[in-house]
């Protein structure tokens, strides 16, 4: 039913009264959201997760730097080798390259040929023995042995006339005091299809310690010596100074950084999903006017 307003002439329906009635409801803004307690609540943990990542990149990167670096030159002070590393133990990265002092005697018949060894850019072959580490007394008991290299030699016939030469000076051979630079095992590697099995090319004690004899309860080092002074025939192995390493391990930066991103990904993760429920308030708000409409 439709009636006439006197004053305009104008018909007024009743639907027209009815979406007059509807109040206007406005939704609300991001910031209203954030600041329900809900939302303060999910804030205030994502703080103290936040503030764990940031302490665990705090802890990695105190480690990345070292503040107490050994002194430069420490290598080239020569140490009783018992003060630097003992049979079986592995040798830490600041010691690896430290001139030390043994003393021994080698044992004959032990001298092994490494080829593949270079000296200079040469390339050529190694002489090794075996060193009874021990006192001009005696041999240490437990008996405890040590790999070294003794010399270079340019060709196969070179290196092979100076282990009978080595094999002859060692008979009846005691007491022996020798220096060198303490190198970490090199560890054995497979021969290839090519290859001779028995031709070795990485120094390396274990795969020595294989060849020795007389190895029943043996202690061994698991580095070895490079001698400072060569016999035999051969030639001295050149071996310089490490070199210093950084002081900042990057490794551990690198690992810093992430647990700063993960920290910063916690409030990300908390905005985000107060946006997502803003607006999806939002939506419902303009989906009832549309229906009300």
């Amino acid at each position: 039913m439709t009636s006439i307003d006197p004053s305009t002439g104008s018909g007024t329906g009743s639907g027209a009264g009815a979406a007059a009635d509807v109040p206007e409801v406005f939704p609300p803004t991001l910031r209203e959201v954030m600041l329900r307690p809900q939302w303060i609540g999910l804030l205030l943990l994502c703080l103290v997760v936040a503030g764990v990542f940031a302490w665990l990149g705090q802890w990695q990167l105190g480690r990345a730097i070292d503040t107490d670096p050994p002194p430069a030159g420490i290598t080239e002070e020569l140490k009783p080798i018992d003060e630097i590393v003992q049979p079986g133990e592995y040798l830490s990265e600041p010691l690896v390259g430290q001139q030390v002092e043994v003393t021994g005697r080698f044992v004959p018949g032990d001298f092994l040929v490494v080829a593949s060894r270079y000296n200079d850019d040469v390339e050529g072959y190694w002489v090794t023995g075996q060193l009874r580490v021990g006192t001009a007394d005696g041999d240490r008991i437990p008996p405890t042995s040590l790999a070294v290299a003794i010399g270079w030699a340019p060709t196969a016939d070179d290196a092979a006339a100076a282990v009978e030469a080595l094999d002859a000076e060692a008979r009846g051979q005691t007491g022996l005091e020798l220096t060198g630079r303490l190198i970490s095992d090199e560890g054995p590697v497979l021969p290839g299809e090519d290859d001779d099995p028995q031709t070795m090319t990485r120094m390396s004690p274990a795969a020595l310690l294989g060849q020795w004899s007389d190895v029943d309860g043996l202690d061994v080092y698991r580095q070895y010596l490079v001698a400072d002074e060569t016999a035999g025939g051969l030639t001295e192995i050149s071996s310089p100074a490490p070199e210093a390493g950084s002081t900042v391990n990057w490794l551990n930066i690198f690992y810093a950084a992430e647990w700063a991103i993960f920290a910063g990904f916690a409030f990300y993760l908390w905005y985000r999903l107060a946006k997502d429920a803003w607006e999806k308030e939002v939506e419902d708000v303009e989906d009832a006017a549309a229906e009300a409409s």
